[in-house]
């Protein structure tokens, strides 16, 4: 079974550039390869806490951009960027994507998901809990992104974790998996890129 250090070089140069998280160069380098945060744009980060994809998103989209974050855990400390918003809420209740579209005023031109379930170590739990946030997502996708948006969502691998990335698949133009560097070692963790939201 593959180890992975809490503090690794990824943890420490987070720490020291400011980030909240490992995280952040994640999506840094997804960024980097597939381009899907732009100048100006509005964007969903679900499950944000604690806070390192809004950290990169506020700074990619820039002054005229805007990104709302949400999550269940608040964060803590606040974030102060001017262009970031957050919502304590849970995404799997249904008045969730209503506060969320209120707050950014319109749907997004991308929606960017890093979240996980709590794993347990219990096989079929934890497979239990990533299709019910999976299937979260999928539900919310239609509401929160504009037709032509862009999608960015963590996958676990798991045969619940494929069928969803089938079925969102199926609602983009084109889409592939990434998985970045800064990923931890043993990960079973990869990302769906998702463009042109029809």
């Amino acid at each position: 079974m593959a180890r992975y250090d809490r503090k690794d070089m990824y943890h420490q140069r987070a720490k020291s550039e400011g980030y909240r998280s490992r995280a952040a160069y994640k999506l840094e380098e997804i960024q980097r390869r597939a381009r899907i945060l732009k100048r100006g744009a509005r964007v969903f980060d679900l499950g944000c806490w604690p806070g390192g994809w809004l950290q990169v998103a506020a700074q990619v989209v820039g002054p005229k951009g805007r990104v709302v974050g949400v999550d269940i855990a608040e964060l803590d400390p606040p974030l102060y960027e001017k262009n970031v918003s957050f919502l304590c809420a849970d995404l799997t209740e249904a008045a969730t994507a209503d506060a969320l579209l209120e707050l950014l005023g319109r749907p997004a031109d991308v929606v960017i998901c890093d979240a996980a379930p709590k794993l347990t170590g219990v096989r079929a739990t934890d497979r239990a809990q990533e299709e019910a946030l999976l299937e979260a997502i999928e539900a919310l996708v239609p509401r929160l992104l504009r037709p032509g948006g862009d999608l960015l969502v963590k996958l676990l691998e798991c045969p619940e974790a494929q069928a969803i990335e089938k079925r969102l698949c199926e609602s983009f133009d084109r889409s592939r998996s990434l998985k970045p560097k800064a990923s931890r070692k043993g990960t079973s963790e990869r990302y769906l890129v998702g463009h042109g939201f029809r």
